[in-house]
């Protein structure tokens, strides 16, 4: 019996404690009450996009409610949105299984943290649902790696969903270049979900204790640091030398290994440039080798001094944004929106 006061649970595990069809703020700060399957993989570092470093920021509400998403995933999201109820209704035709849209966000039942937005659940043959199927919309060029079955991060999502709801099994069905539906069953793991419950539960700890995740190597934590912060000019941090000396170091030394390794990456390809002479392809053991083909960009100093009457007739002018006007006219508006550098000077020993 569900106690007083208490949701009741909609799967072996899951209780909504979200509705559907939410404004877009209510559904964005419901989000921050835990954390949820898309934001798994970020959580362990293997999402492209977004770093753990932001998700904890954005749990912890240092970061704008609904703020602009990168743009590869804006236009990823909405031709998902779209293609949803078609590929929902394909999956459905073809593998013989009802579908219904679920009750809203779910959260576990005793680990309310763990939030699930499922895409549709799946109906056994008592007309209930048995299952969840989990809707991905992908690029043709990535057509190989669905073939053997569900990639990481996608399989990330749906194990965490499993978790959340307590069921023992999903469906994946991705539609791939728009034009090729693969669909897989993925059995649940249950050494997996446990292992991704403690993994999560050890970052949401850190949420609620105000303790961030690491800073890593990602271009998301990268892209994250460069418009974090409302930047004070000139302003100084004394910041501790137990933890920026090492750091110093360890960048001088990979900045001497990166000038070392594209010193010998150009000797390699300038050996194999001489082996090519005027020929375009080389071949070895009857396979081709490498090519050094005359299809790069145009060298437009060259071809200027060479022909300057073609590149008069072939010169035109384009629309630039004036950044010094810019700079000089709205001064305010222009800093807001350089990018940072990180500047570390050749003497400095410290």
């Amino acid at each position: 019996m569900t106690p007083v006061g208490q949701p009741a649970a909609v799967t072996p595990t899951g209780v909504v404690v979200a509705p559907p069809n939410l404004g877009r703020e209510q559904w964005l700060a419901a989000r921050r009450t835990g954390v949820g399957g898309s934001e798994v993989a970020a959580v362990l570092g293997m999402s492209k996009y977004t770093s753990a470093h932001e998700v904890y920021l954005d749990k912890r509400g240092e970061l704008p409610l609904d703020r602009p998403q990168h743009p590869d995933l804006a236009e990823a999201a909405f031709w998902g949105l779209a293609h949803e109820p078609t590929i929902a209704r394909v999956f459905s035709e073809r593998s013989g299984l009802a579908v219904v849209e679920g009750p809203g966000t779910l959260a576990h039942v005793e680990r309310r943290w763990m939030l699930a937005n499922v895409d549709r659940y799946v109906l056994g043959k008592d007309a209930q649902p048995s299952s969840l199927l989990e809707i991905k919309t992908r690029s043709a060029f990535q057509l190989d790696e669905w073939l053997d079955g569900v990639p990481d991060g996608p399989a990330l999502q749906t194990h965490w969903y499993l978790a959340v709801t307590g069921y023992s099994y999903a469906y994946v069905a991705a539609l791939l270049g728009g034009n090729r539906l693969l669909i897989h069953r993925v059995e649940r793991d249950e050494v997996l979900v446990e292992h991704l419950v403690d993994l999560v539960g050890e970052f949401w700890q850190g949420v609620l204790d105000g303790t961030p995740p690491p800073v890593d190597g990602s271009e998301a934590t990268e892209e994250l640091l460069g418009h974090l912060y409302t930047v004070k000019a000139e302003a100084v941090t004394v910041a501790d030398p137990a933890e920026v000396v090492p750091l110093l170091e360890r960048r001088r030394e990979l900045k001497a290994r990166e000038a070392r390794t594209a010193d010998e990456l150009r000797e390699v390809d300038n050996r194999l440039k001489a082996v090519a002479g005027e020929a375009e392809i080389v071949k070895t053991q009857g396979r081709t080798a490498f090519t050094w083909k005359q299809n790069g960009p145009l060298s437009t100093k060259r071809f200027a001094a060479a022909h300057p009457d073609l590149a008069q007739q072939y010169t035109h002018r384009v629309d630039a944004l004036d950044t010094a006007r810019l700079a000089a006219e709205h001064p305010d508006e222009f800093r807001a929106h350089r990018a940072r550098r990180l500047v570390v000077p050749k003497e400095s020993a410290a």
